[in-house]
């Protein structure tokens, strides 16, 4: 299902991308209404969520302009405003339903999926069966034989295709036009990956049978099914009412659907959790614009530039407060919001009135995590990091790390004592070291054991040792990263977070180094929904030590920045053996020639001019990555 995101506030986009995004919902956004209405018009979308005040063209005029034009799809609308005129307003123009700032994820998620239900009722109320697989389109489970199968967003959409469609052939391009969002330009060897991806996992839950057939030629369809099983029972849409499909859900899958949209909840709200850390940083920048205003009204006037400017950052932390669950912080900046549009702005003690608003406001930043926020807590402390080692001081030092922040952490002394523990209760994400002074058996050993039987488990390496001859045959074995002991603590954990956050969801990794937070802010956003997995830096004295917590594939190097250039990261990484291939691809604002020639002497594989381009940035990276792909396949060959 595409869905197209019309918003303006960056910290809401960030939000709502990602717990869509964790629905297998495929998002694309627009930060205004005309490029909303150009989307909107030009490509099939199953529905709109609006922001009613938006730049250049506002939410309700854009959603009168496209029913006036014959558009269909479903609209629901945003809005901070919750008087009744204006959401009558919205409603005669078009809207389907609406949401008021600050809205509660959840109840956004449950919205959108009763109007796709509306919208397309003949196809969301069904259970698509193939052999011993169920999909449910309500909920975008997947199970094979009652186990549930997590997959990417693409390889649901591609799988939930496929069964609708049994017996039409699909080329690369068609799947590319139905299932990747507007905006998006891969290349038609990403629908070859994500196929591939499909049927691993598949295979790993037990289907024996290759659920895709690939028609040489054409492309790829559902494959049939032995003769002697009647097909027409087995593929079908078995339509029923919620009641029926809640008694199918529980007879054939017991608690798994529960503890599926549980853990969806969690995820969702371990989101919000992050994402809220991120809205201090950005509530720092909108105090330095607040602080101007008050200093200005003391004085008796205020810009109209800057009046505009501090009302309208007040409004985006009316929606984004409440929604990430700082409820009193929205009513906070709603009154701030309401003086600044107010007629007597300038009226003696108005300034005042801001400042201690303000001042509030500030003591909620400062405060703990509020109650609500138990159950973020909650999923975090359910991730269990099982630490295969018996460096008792170094294991001690991982566990008071972890006090705290959520990780439940466990220790095996040895390989054997792992599989007891793994075999009794599986852990989240394994820690693993390569060797042990009390047995002959290497971590090695285990690690191609773990990656047979228990593909589904992460593995992180970490050693005291950093020989280029661990990291290969790590890497051949399949290691999800490795880590050097000199890494501190917390580091350690953020790695195995963000290992956790993107496992089976992101096909590469890309480091962003810029000294423009701006910048790296809307980088993310292009680059997140590709699956590509980003971290971003805008401090380039610390680039060494994130480069070797993150391991990227690739990295995008500003050329100008404090402290130390593009070109200097650069070569230091040319320099070093581990990292010597890694790409390299550099954004400038410099079209000269000889700052062109120093990159590339430097190494650069390849270099995107300020302001970027969004779909050349995209091909340049797609290309890079699938280059590097090749080299590593073309190695692997002649072995």
């Amino acid at each position: 299902m595409k869905i197209l995101l019309v918003e303006d506030d960056t910290i809401t986009i960030n939000l709502l991308i990602r717990a869509l995004n964790s629905h297998n919902y495929n998002v694309n956004t627009a930060a205004d209404g005309e490029t909303a209405l150009q989307l909107a018009q030009a490509y099939d979308y199953d529905l709109i969520v609006l922001d009613v005040l938006i730049p250049k063209l506002d939410g309700i005029s854009l959603c009168r302009e496209l029913r006036s034009s014959g558009c269909q799809m479903p609209i629901l609308l945003l809005t901070a405003l919750d008087s009744r005129s204006n959401l009558i307003e919205g409603l005669e123009a078009g809207a389907d339903d609406y949401m008021v700032k600050p809205f509660n994820i959840e109840e956004l998620i449950a919205r959108i999926r009763a109007l796709l239900r509306r919208g397309k009722a003949s196809l969301s109320s069904t259970i698509l069966t193939w052999e011993k697989l169920q999909v449910n389109p309500d909920t975008t489970e997947v199970t094979y034989a009652e186990k549930v199968l997590h997959l990417t967003p693409k390889e649901y959409n591609l799988l939930e295709l496929f069964l609708r469609n049994p017996r039409r052939i699909f080329s690369r391009s068609a799947m590319l036009d139905r299932i990747w969002s507007a905006g998006d330009f891969p290349h038609e060897e990403a629908v070859t990956a994500h196929i591939k991806g499909l049927r691993h996992k598949l295979k790993a839950a037990g289907m024996s049978v290759d659920l895709v057939e690939t028609v040489y030629g054409l492309g790829y369809r559902l494959k049939s099914l032995p003769e002697d099983i009647d097909h027409q029972k087995v593929v079908r849409e078995t339509v029923q009412t919620a009641k029926s499909q809640e008694t199918l859900s529980a007879q054939s899958s017991g608690q798994s659907r529960e503890l599926n949209n549980d853990e969806r909840r969690l995820k969702v709200l371990s989101v919000v959790a992050e994402i809220r850390g991120k809205l201090i940083t950005n509530f720092i920048e909108k105090v330095v614009i607040f602080d101007r205003a008050i200093a200005q009204l003391k004085t008796g006037t205020l810009e109209g530039g800057l009046r505009r400017e501090a009302q309208a950052q007040a409004h985006k932390l009316v929606g984004s407060l409440g929604t990430l669950g700082l409820p009193k912080g929205s009513i906070l900046a709603r009154k701030i919001e309401d003086l600044f549009k107010g007629e007597n702005i300038l009226k003696p003690g108005t300034a005042e009135q801001i400042e201690g608003f303000l001042h509030l406001l500030k003591q909620i930043f400062d405060r703990p995590p509020e109650p609500e926020s138990e159950l973020v807590t909650a999923i975090a402390e359910k991730r269990r990091i099982l630490i295969v080692d018996d460096d008792s001081v170094q294991s001690d030092r991982l566990k008071i790390a972890a006090s705290g922040s959520g990780f439940q952490i466990e220790v095996a002394n040895s390989p054997e004592a792992a599989r007891i523990a793994i075999s009794q209760q599986p852990p989240d994400a394994i820690l693993l070291d390569l060797t042990f002074s009390r047995t002959q058996e290497n971590g090695l050993n285990l690690l191609a054991e773990l990656r047979s039987e228990k593909p589904d488990i992460p593995v992180m390496v970490f050693s005291g040792h950093n020989q280029l001859s661990d990291r290969i045959e790590v890497a051949r074995l399949g290691a999800s990263g490795f880590l050097h002991k000199s890494i501190p603590p917390a580091d350690i954990l953020k790695a195995i977070a963000q290992l956790l956050d993107q496992t089976g969801a992101a096909e590469a990794k890309v480091m962003v180094v810029d000294d423009d937070v701006h910048l790296l802010a809307a980088l993310t956003m292009i680059l997140q929904p590709w699956g590509l997995q980003v971290t971003i830096l805008d401090e380039p004295e610390k680039f060494w030590e994130v480069l070797e917590t993150t391991c990227p594939d690739l990295l995008i190097l500003d050329v100008e920045m404090p402290g130390y250039s593009g070109i200097e990261l650069c070569l230091a990484v040319r320099n070093d053996l581990r990292w010597s291939k890694l790409p390299v691809l550099f954004l400038t604002a410099h079209s000269e020639s000889e700052i062109v020639r120093q990159m590339f002497v430097a190494g650069a594989d390849d270099y995107v001019n300020k302001p970027i381009v969004e779909p050349e940035l995209i091909a340049r990276i797609l290309n890079r990555l699938e280059r590097t792909q090749l080299r590593h396949r073309l190695a692997l060959t002649q072995r």
